[in-house]
């Protein structure tokens, strides 16, 4: 089913490359004008030019997600362009790096949570404000499917993901009344290029032999499940976490 987001805007975070982009495509797909941000400049210059090639509208935003000013100043851009913002998604991150406990040093602790945590909470503050002026919104940040069963030499990674979730769930209760929902998709394994960097090509091919369905998902996978919660078909869903993974959660495989 398509959504029909026609009307809408949406603001996605880390939409130059991978599942940001992915989403971002999405959206616009289903009618809404969306802004891309992302600390590569060109990169979300790049998305936007595909949503306008396909008859979309899009803004471009280079921003850093981990200063709050910045992602302030996103978010006033993208209501003085567009009028309103409706839709946020939390998408920007950094690769959960290869890392011993021993091995993470206080500058790649705190390089996390500048971006997963910090991030995500700054830039959905000022989402929120703009939604509660309207009178709704739907907030949808990123987590990761390793908050449920660990991985190993990722701890500080995914210790700031686990943050995100308490995000998600306290807004979805805090903001509730202002009509704003607030889920989490919480992606299994996904082929994108940061995690490729990251871990490369035989982590990846030894992960997805631990997956009951076989494989790691496409980026455009998530992309659909983004489009329900963004849609009003999930106007009653809040405070979820939402996690396609191909079965890797399963307790006992």
């Amino acid at each position: 089913m398509k959504r029909d987001l026609r009307g809408k805007v949406a603001l996605v975070t880390g939409g130059g490359a991978g599942m940001g982009r992915a989403h971002a495509l999405a959206l616009a797909g289903s009618g809404a004008a969306v802004a891309v941000l992302d600390i590569d400049d060109e990169a979300a210059r790049r998305t936007v030019r595909e949503i306008e090639e396909r008859g979309g509208a899009g803004l471009a935003c280079p921003c850093d997600i981990g200063d709050a000013a910045a992602s302030a100043a996103a978010v006033a851009a993208t209501e003085k362009r567009f009028g309103r913002l409706d839709i946020l998604v939390n998408n920007a991150g950094i690769g959960g790096e290869n890392a011993a406990i021993e091995e993470i040093d206080e500058a790649r602790f705190d390089r996390m949570f500048q971006i997963h945590a910090r991030g995500s909470f700054f830039c959905g503050r000022a989402a929120m404000e703009a939604m509660k002026r309207q009178g709704g919104g739907r907030i949808i940040n990123t987590a990761t499917r390793w908050i449920m069963s660990g991985h190993e030499t990722s701890s500080h990674y995914i210790a700031a993901k686990a943050a995100v979730i308490g995000l998600t769930k306290a807004w979805a209760k805090e903001l509730a009344r202002f009509r704003i929902t607030v889920n989490a998709v919480a992606p299994g394994g996904v082929w994108t290029d940061m995690v490729l960097k990251a871990r490369g090509a035989d982590f990846i091919r030894a992960e997805e032999k631990k997956v009951p369905l076989g494989r790691w998902a496409q980026p455009e996978e998530y992309a659909h499940l983004v489009l329900y919660l963004a849609s009003a078909e999930a106007a009653f869903v809040t405070g979820q976490v939402i996690s396609p993974n191909g079965g890797a959660s399963i307790v006992g495989f």
